[in-house]
């Protein structure tokens, strides 16, 4: 009798399993190919899995391919780091005919970009914060290979930030003061620059963004220009080769959200709730990425790292019902 009693309970608790699963169904999820990105997609498999009762997949992804993909034919259902400037329109024409939904912000500060010198800098003479101080004080910024100019680290040759660096190179005035651009070469020439200089408390000055592993690792001030934002004129300036009388302005935040399919939102309204609230700033994300770097973690155990370390960042995102089941699994 307490063996068939047993089995009963076991075929209704798996009754009730599968009927949970049934609500949320299968989810494909876009692996993108960068850090930030696959570890919050394998964040949110695991938390739709175990918290939501889904039978998530993730799929490699990029970014105009999936969007244009969830777009056209509904697949994958969530992008879960989707840098939206590069096709806005789409997606707004997405959204507008219901196939698609912004269900938040993954990154909640925007990617961030601009021009950065050392914390230690900045500690030491305040004033090395403001592109007046680093102009004032050009001369500890040593060209690697011609001591007599001073060094600017661009973007590398080819990506699209290198022009809107030597275009704001020009509106400030950079070359009157003795600097000279220094091509890196490579994103690993850039961030191996910062780590010389950090481990030497040497003078750096140059273009990087966020988030990224090396602003995790390394205290960076990032240069107010005095200009304020002027969207205008990044758009149609700023960031076009050629342009002849560049303004100085400081970067724009550049959108980065979680878009889902409209499909995905209609029939699992409980997981979809979850993307709205879940998003990392960039300091917070820095420091996962830090920590990837360091321990040469994939995605799936930064995510694990994430989430056994981290209760009180993402806690938050979802019930207290959800965060038991996904606490009972890890």
């Amino acid at each position: 009798m307490k063996y068939k009693l047993s089995s009963v309970f076991l075929l209704v608790a798996a009754a009730c399993g599968h009927a949970n699963a049934g609500e949320c169904g299968s989810v494909t999820i876009a692996d993108m190919n960068w850090n930030s990105a696959t570890l919050i997609a394998n964040i949110d498999q695991f938390i739709l899995e175990h918290g939501y009762g889904c039978d998530a997949e993730l799929i490699p992804g990029d970014t105009m391919p999936t969007g244009t993909s969830m777009i056209e034919k509904g697949q994958p259902d969530v992008a879960p780091e989707l840098w939206s400037n590069s096709l806005k329109d789409a997606l707004d024409k997405g959204v507008e005919e219901k196939r698609l939904r912004y269900a938040g912000k993954a990154l909640v500060n925007g990617g961030e970009e601009g021009f950065w010198v050392p914390a230690y800098l900045v500690k030491q003479n305040p004033e090395m914060a403001t592109i007046e101080g680093v102009r004032k004080n050009a001369s500890l910024f040593k060209h690697p290979e011609d001591p007599d100019t001073s060094a600017f680290y661009s973007c590398p040759a080819g990506w699209n930030c290198q022009i809107s660096a030597a275009n704001l190179f020009d509106a400030l005035n950079l070359e009157d003061s003795g600097f000279t651009i220094v091509d890196p070469g490579s994103s690993a020439g850039l961030s191996g620059s910062i780590a010389r200089a950090y481990e030497r408390e040497e003078a750096w000055f140059g273009y990087y963004w966020a988030p990224t592993a090396v602003l995790g690792k390394y205290d960076m001030v990032k240069v107010d220009f005095g200009s304020g934002v002027d969207k205008e004129e990044f758009i149609n300036c700023t960031t076009q080769e050629g342009c002849e009388s560049p303004k100085a302005t400081m970067y724009p935040p550049s959108p980065v959200h979680t878009i889902t399919t409209e499909s995905f939102a209609s029939r699992a309204p409980e997981a979809y709730d979850y993307f709205t609230k879940r998003g990392f700033t960039n300091d917070k994300m820095n420091a996962l990425l830090a920590w990837m770097e360091d321990n040469q973690a994939d995605g799936e155990e930064a995510s694990i790292h994430f989430l056994s370390e981290f209760p009180e960042v993402w806690h938050p995102w979802v019930s207290d019902e959800v965060a038991k089941k996904i606490e009972a699994e890890l």
